[in-house]
């Protein structure tokens, strides 16, 4: 008998001592107090709405307000201490960081290329995607391209380009895939996801860029009505592959999950303060890393790593 307690005593030493400690879920109190300022990346807005909508269940006294204005505005009103969030959906830049600066990834998405659902060789188009070197023709050689010449067909009307006006990730994660900056791109100068969505949804020879759950319908995970996906013809074999295939959400987002969809265009979104976060953000954001990753999913974003949740943590601090 005694060596069984003494064999189980030892089974339990192990475990405690070689097994990874869980990551331990923020609890919001009932007494947390105050208003948090979030402002930035279109691509992290729909987000973030879903996150504070379930946080202020648990803590009604605290008040949210959040806007998108650009992954350029967000981290301008964070340092400026503007806004207490900043909301980034590109890498932050050296320059961007100042001392006591803190940021962390909390969601990954992408940027995929669109079409209009009027485009004349959609079909062509949805059998062949297009290759890189087409969309470095168009959006940093500014070279003028036809939708014939591109599908191979006789369709004679020219390509109009669009990109984004304001500074944000999506268009600096866009250049980055082509090896440009967002000052680099040509075309048409739109506001905002929405913005360029709506301009190549009414241009049937228009072609643009859009964050994930701006191509992408939230309820029928179909590309959002007016606007066909451009898949990416990665291996360049002049076919879409199934592993390459974005006509669905879930397609797209496996895509990007095993690596088949390139990074850059797909990326990390990060939350960033001048500071370290301070309450009530701090608890707001722990929240968001533990608790809050349960929501990722069903807003259509892919969730971040375990390794990087921890890390994330750790540099936010108790």
């Amino acid at each position: 008998m005694k060596t069984t307690i003494v064999i189980l005593f030892c089974i339990i030493l192990v475990i405690v001592t070689f097994c990874p400690s869980p990551i331990v879920a923020s609890s919001p109190t009932e007494n947390l107090k105050g208003t948090i300022r979030i402002s930035g990346a279109w691509a992290l807005y729909p987000m973030m709405v879903k996150w504070s909508e379930e946080f202020r269940k648990m803590n009604a006294n605290v008040r949210i307000d959040i806007s998108a204005g650009g992954a350029g505005k967000g981290i301008a009103d964070a340092l400026a201490g503007m806004v207490d969030i900043g909301m980034v959906s590109r890498d932050i830049r050296p320059e961007e960081i100042k001392p006591g600066t803190t940021y962390i990834p909390v969601v990954k998405d992408a940027v995929f290329p669109t079409i209009s659902t009027n485009n004349p060789v959609l079909r062509e188009i949805s059998k062949k995607g297009m290759k890189k070197k087409t969309f470095k023709e168009l959006w940093t050689i500014d070279k003028s391209l036809t939708w014939g010449e591109i599908s191979g067909t006789s369709i004679k009307n020219a390509v109009q380009v669009y990109t984004r006006s304001d500074s944000c990730g999506a268009a600096e994660t866009w250049a980055h895939y082509l090896g440009k900056k967002q000052e680099d791109l040509k075309g048409v100068g739109v506001y905002g996801d929405p913005g360029l969505a709506d301009a190549v949804k009414r241009d049937a020879y228009g072609v643009g860029y859009n964050n994930l759950n701006y191509a992408y319908d939230a309820k029928t995970g179909l590309p959002v009505a007016g606007i066909q996906i451009i898949a990416i013809d990665v291996n360049e074999n002049g076919k879409i592959d199934t592993n390459e295939d974005l006509s669905t959400k879930e397609k797209a987002i496996k895509a990007v999950i095993s690596g088949t969809y390139p990074s850059p265009p797909a990326r990390d979104l990060y939350l960033i303060t001048k500071e370290n976060f301070k309450e009530p953000s701090k608890t707001f954001v722990k929240w968001i890393l533990t608790d809050g990753q349960k929501y990722v999913s069903e807003v259509g974003y892919i969730k971040i790593t375990q390794k990087q949740i921890i890390e994330s943590l750790k540099k936010i601090g108790k």
